[in-house]
């Protein structure tokens, strides 16, 4: 009910109606900003945000078809009065999936997430956590304690002695780039401005929490009705400052053999084509960090494919040699720099295209604060005729067809009595179009993808190594396909990873979402498995094994767990494969199907590795040590910890 210029509603309303009416704009392209809602209710929001999302739905289903209609024709999604609520199996979980949304709609669209207090509010930390780090805009509400204290303590309520305004929503505060308690309903309207503002910030998002206590939640009061009219936020396009766009030529036009690392922000701006006119133009080859691979077709004459720890040797070659690395909306992840290995010309300097200030001045970058998109357009423009050598271009040419050929032999290996993992990657390559989407996160998955994948779109490689979180793959498999219908998508996840967080499943089958998911079992924890033996530690407690009572470890015989039989209990079609050839028919299959998720199980020998990137990455090891393997490994890595550079020195002084 309306009185004069105001609206009674629950603060639970309020919200919902509030980011209902949200949009966003870029390029004249206007979408609604927040897309839906994922929830698991308890007492702590039940009453509150769940009243609130139940109501607009049944509102919804009232309003008259051709509404409901024109509402979808502009991005409006499920009601201009409502939010679409997806019932969620796991808080962790349905926080990757709004962080997977988020990134196939390139930050320009979000999604919601609501919880109870207490267990159900802490899962969702570990999500913020990636979301944050990966830059991908999501918004938290979980439910809290009594703003009244009418019974403290409440039912799952931490009782800290050095103040009572501190409950276990406060573990958000470092993992979020903005966190707000609503004590009252009269700070909600600024605080959702804030939340929304900090969300569209191409510079500063990430996850946003707002934290609800409970009896808040289901106060009412009287709003301004302006606060619930449909409002435009613009996501900005930063333009170089002209000094430094300056700089950044001069530095590029003293190099005889620049180098190119495409980041995330690439994608993120829509930048892929500037991208490709300037290294034509100019003549410079383009490596890509995991989240900027797809920023170039693998195929481009300057593709040098991924670099750093988990690079190809092509890419990893050049950058050895570079002497000016232009970084395009990277954040320089150790990964990337190969623990500040990569990079070997004595005199290397760096220039930074990034949004955000903070990133661009690492490794003593010269600093473009800017959008790539728009950045590399007035970069093209400056740098005019200047360009490489044709050797040089010939060298990037070479070393990438010959990383290419060995691609297609991991493909084919052959290996028995199990497949390698390569050989996997080669299959679902093979039998993804161009516009497919691939996601991974953890173990050795996403480390032979960014080798090995040869990737046709900038969105069809969609692997989180941010935080690399295992349990990720099935979560923000949905959410890029929530994002994106109409393309397949391919989630590839290890056993270990599917073992932490699956069920997510049950919500794709509810909600006849198809993924392809393929489950590669190989009895255990792959990577660390060979990250151990890399350190001394001979693969210790990585595999799935029965204790052998003789000996008392973990040596015994393979543990008898049926994942294939556990997915189908969930719902799923599963289609298993013990030989490749099965493998490839399976896919097929999958691509045919229509009626919901589908997983394609297959076994893969662990100790089958990819091709040597020919990279390092600092994984310390034990200095003192009885075990011969220990001792060896630690020779080696005070051997390679030689090769670390700072990289302090100030662009100006090449």
């Amino acid at each position: 009910m309306t009185a004069g210029t105001t609206v009674r509603l629950t603060v639970g309303q309020a919200v919902v109606r509030f980011l209902s009416a949200q949009r966003s704009e870029r390029d004249g392209t206007e979408q609604r900003f927040f897309a839906g809602c994922s929830g698991i209710f308890g007492h702590g929001n039940v009453a509150g945000i769940g009243q609130a999302l139940l109501e607009a739905e049944l509102l919804e289903a009232k309003r008259p078809e051709a509404e409901r209609r024109q509402a979808e024709r502009r991005g409006a999604g499920f009601g201009g009065s409502g939010l679409r609520y997806y019932q969620a199996r796991n808080e962790q979980a349905m926080v990757h999936t709004a962080a997977g949304f988020a990134r196939m709609r390139n930050r320009l669209a979000a999604w919601a997430c609501t919880s109870s207090i207490g267990p159900g509010a802490t899962n969702m930390v570990t999500g913020a956590a990636l979301a944050t780090i990966n830059r991908l805009p999501v918004l938290l509400l979980p439910g809290d304690v009594f703003a009244t204290r009418p019974a403290s303590p409440v039912l799952q309520e931490l009782e800290y002695p050095g103040a009572l305004d501190v409950s276990v929503n406060d573990a958000f505060r470092p993992v979020s780039v903005f966190f707000d308690r609503i004590w009252r309903p009269e700070q909600l309207a600024s605080a959702l401005l804030a939340a929304t503002r900090v969300l569209t910030d191409p510079a500063q998002t990430g996850a946003v929490t707002l934290a609800l206590p409970q009896d808040v939640q289901a106060e009412a009061w009287d709003w301004p009705v302006e606060l619930f009219a449909e409002r435009v936020w613009h996501i900005p396009r930063p333009v170089p400052e002209t000094v430094a766009l300056i700089r950044a030529v001069q530095l590029i036009r003293a190099a005889s053999r620049p180098l190119i690392v495409a980041g995330g922000g690439v994608i993120y701006s829509e930048a892929c084509d500037e991208l490709r006119f300037l290294a034509e133009a100019a003549g410079i080859p383009v490596a890509e960090t995991q989240a900027g691979k797809g920023s170039l077709p693998y195929d481009h004459p300057l593709a040098l494919g991924a670099i750093g720890s988990t690079g190809s040797a092509a890419a990893n070659q050049m950058a050895r040699q570079a002497d000016v690395v232009i970084g395009i909306g990277t954040r320089y992840s150790d990964f990337t720099t190969a623990s500040r290995t990569a990079f070997g010309h004595p005199k290397v300097r760096f220039v930074n295209i990034n949004v955000a200030a903070p990133d661009a001045v690492k490794l003593a970058g010269c600093p473009v604060v800017a959008d790539a998109k728009v950045a590399l357009r007035d970069l093209e423009r400056a740098l005019g005729s200047w360009s490489t050598s044709d050797a040089y271009r010939a060298e990037a040419r070479q070393l990438a067809a010959a990383w290419d050929d060995a691609v297609g032999r991991s493909y084919a290996l052959g290996h028995q009595p199990l497949p390698a993992q390569s050989e996997v990657i080669g299959a679902v390559n093979e039998a993804a179009e161009p516009t497919d989407v691939v996601v991974s996160a953890a173990g050795s998955m996403p480390g032979d993808l960014h080798k090995l994948w040869r990737a046709r779109d900038p969105k069809g490689y969609h692997v989180e190594y941010g935080y690399s979180c295992m349990g990720y793959e099935i979560a923000g498999g949905l959410g890029a396909k929530l994002a994106d219908p109409d393309r397949e998508v391919f989630v590839l996840v290890g056993d270990g990873s599917y073992l932490m967080m699956a069920a997510e499943l049950v919500t794709a089958v509810q909600e006849h979402i198809k993924i392809i998911v393929v489950l590669v079992d190989n009895h255990g924890f792959a990577s660390i498995g060979a990250l151990s033996e890399t350190v001394g530690a001979q693969r210790f407690g990585t595999s799935y094994r029965y204790r052998d009572p003789a000996s008392g470890r973990l040596d015994g015989d393979v543990l008898p767990v049926d994942l294939a039989a556990n997915a189908q209990s969930l719902g799923v079609r599963v289609l298993r494969a013990a030989t490749m050839t099965e493998f490839a028919d399976a896919l097929a299959e999958a691509r045919r199907w229509t009626g919901g998720p589908v997983l394609v199980y297959i076994e893969t020998d662990p100790t089958v590795p990819a091709p040597d990137s020919q990279a390092w990455w600092d994984v310390p090891v034990a200095e003192v040590s009885e075990l011969d393997s220990t001792r060896r490994a630690r020779a080696e890595y005070e051997t390679a910890k030689t090769a670390q550079r700072p990289y302090l020195a100030p662009p100006e002084s090449l």
